[in-house]
C-alpha cells in the first residue's frame, strides 16, 4: 500500500521508443529558441562539410570558385531563409505545407502592379491607367486611331492623294480637248462635275486620319456624302440624257427632250445634292458625330473614335447615295444595248455596278470592325468606289483621246465608219 499524499511513479522499462512518446522536451513544432541554435549549428556544420567537400572548377561561387576555411568570408554560411524576397511587380504565394517563409513570387497580372518587396496582392491600376512591363507602376493607356504614320494610314493618305493627282490630270486632258467630240458629248459639264466631285470624294477620307476632333468628326460625313451625291447625281442625270436622246431620234420622241436641257440638268443635280445638303446639317444640329474614347474594346489602351451621333442620320446618308446610285444603275442597264453612239451607258453600268458591289459589302463589314478598323473599312470603300467610277467612266475616254485620236471625230462616234489616216 502507498502512503496517504504519495502517487505512484512509472519506472522506465528502457525498451521505450522515444519517437513514439510524446513529451515537451520532444516537441519541435513551436520553434523555441533551443532548437533554432540546434539548427543553426547544424546548418554550418553542413557548410563547412560541403566547402571540405568542393572541388576547384566546379564550386557554387562566381567562377564556380571554392571557399577558403582559412578565409571564410559571411557571405560564404548558408542563408537563413527558404525563399527570397519578392521583388515590386509580384507577390508572395505561400506554399501549402511549408513554414511560412517559404513562398513563390508570382508576377502580377496585366493590369495591376506591386511596387514593394514582399507583397502580398497587387493592386489594380485606375481605369485609364495600365501596369507597365514590369508590373510595378501604373502608366496611362496608349490611346489608338487611325494614324497618319502607321502603315495603313500611310497606304491610303497615298491612294487619296494619288486618287486627287488623277482626277486633276484627267481634268487637265478633258480641259486642253474640250472642244473634241469625246469630251463634248453627253454634256461636258456634267463630266467637268463628276471629276470635281471624285477629287473631292478622295481628298474627304483624308478626314478620317489622325486624332479624331470634333470638327474632323462632322467634316467627315459630311463631305463624304454631299462629295458622292454630287458625282451620282452627275452620272444619274447623263443616263437620263442618254435615254432621253436615243428616245428623241426615234420618230415623234422629240417633245420629252425639252425636260433635259442644260439648264433642267443643272437644276436636278442642284436639287439632288440640296436634299443630302439637308440631311447632313439636320443630323449635325440634331446629333452631331463627336470623338469618344471607347475602353470597352480593350483592356490595356483606349480606342478614340468618332461616334455617329444619330444612327439614323448616318443610315439616311448612306441609304439616299445607294438609291441614287441603283437608280442610276437600272436606268443605265436599261440603255445598255442602245447603239453604238449611245454606248457611254455601257460604262455608266459597269461604273455603278462597282460602286454599289463595295458599298453594299461595306455594311457588314464596318459593323463587325472594332475602333479605327471601322474607319479604315470605311475610307477603303470611299477609294474602292471613287477608283473604280474614276476609271469606268473616264478610262475608255482617255484611251480614245491620248492613244486613238482618229476615233476622237463625230463621224466615229456617230457609228458611220472610222476615218482613214
Amino acid at each position: 500500500m502507498e502512503a496517504e499524499g504519495q502517487t505512484e511513479e512509472r519506472l522506465c522499462t528502457g525498451n521505450e521508443v522515444l519517437r513514439n512518446i510524446e513529451t515537451e522536451f520532444l516537441d519541435l513544432s513551436n520553434l523555441r529558441p533551443e532548437y533554432n541554435v540546434y539548427k543553426a549549428v547544424y546548418a554550418l556544420a553542413h557548410a563547412l562539410h560541403e566547402n571540405l567537400q568542393c572541388v576547384l572548377g566546379s564550386g557554387p561561387f562566381r567562377g564556380k570558385s571554392c571557399a577558403r576555411l582559412q578565409g571564410l568570408e559571411p557571405w560564404q554560411p548558408p542563408r537563413s531563409v527558404c525563399s527570397e524576397s519578392c521583388p515590386p511587380g509580384t507577390r508572395m504565394a505561400i506554399r501549402k505545407g511549408e513554414p511560412v517563409c517559404c513562398f513563390d513570387c508570382i508576377p502580377c497580372s496585366d493590369g495591376k502592379i506591386s511596387n514593394d518587396t514582399d507583397s502580398t496582392e497587387c493592386t489594380s491600376c485606375p481605369e485609364d491607367f495600365w501596369s507597365n512591363i514590369h508590373r510595378d507602376q501604373c502608366v496611362p493607356k496608349s490611346k489608338e486611331f487611325l494614324s497618319y504614320v502607321e502603315p495603313l494610314g500611310i497606304s491610303f493618305t497615298t491612294a487619296s492623294l494619288f486618287g486627287a493627282l488623277l482626277c486633276t490630270i484627267v481634268l487637265g486632258i478633258f480641259t486642253r480637248h474640250r472642244t473634241t467630240p469625246v469630251v463634248r458629248a453627253n454634256n461636258s459639264e456634267l463630266s467637268f462635275l463628276i471629276l470635281l466631285s471624285l477629287k473631292l470624294c478622295f481628298l474627304c477620307s483624308l478626314f478620317f486620319l489622325g486624332k479624331p476632333r470634333l470638327w474632323t468628326c462632322q467634316l467627315r460625313h459630311a463631305a463624304f456624302g454631299i462629295s458622292f451625291v454630287l458625282c451620282v447625281s452627275c452620272i444619274l442625270v447623263k443616263t437620263m440624257v442618254v435615254l432621253a436622246v436615243f428616245k428623241a431620234s426615234k420618230p415623234g420622241g422629240d417633245r420629252g427632250l425639252k425636260w433635259f436641257g442644260v439648264m433642267q440638268q443643272r437644276g436636278t443635280v442642284v436639287f439632288l445634292t440640296l436634299i443630302q445638303a439637308a440631311v447632313c446639317i439636320t443630323w449635325l444640329v440634331s446629333s452631331s458625330p463627336a470623338p469618344h474614347e471607347n475602353t470597352e474594346y480593350y483592356s490595356d489602351r483606349i480606342v478614340v473614335e468618332c461616334v455617329v451621333g444619330s444612327t439614323v442620320g448616318f443610315g439616311v446618308l448612306l441609304g439616299y447615295i445607294g438609291l441614287l446610285a441603283i437608280l442610276s444603275f437600272l436606268l443605265a442597264f436599261l440603255a445598255r444595248n442602245l447603239p453604238d453612239n449611245f454606248n457611254e451607258a455601257k460604262f455608266i453600268t459597269f461604273s455603278t455596278l462597282v460602286f454599289c458591289a463595295v458599298w453594299i459589302a461595306f455594311i457588314p463589314a464596318y459593323i463587325n470592325s472594332p475602333g479605327k478598323y471601322a474607319d479604315a473599312v470605311e475610307v477603303f470603300a470611299i477609294l474602292a468606289s471613287s477608283f473604280g467610277l474614276l476609271l469606268a467612266l473616264f478610262g475608255p475616254k482617255c484611251y480614245i483621246i491620248l492613244l486613238k485620236p482618229e476615233k476622237n471625230t463625230k463621224k466615229a462616234l456617230m457609228g458611220r465608219g472610222t476615218p482613214r489616216s
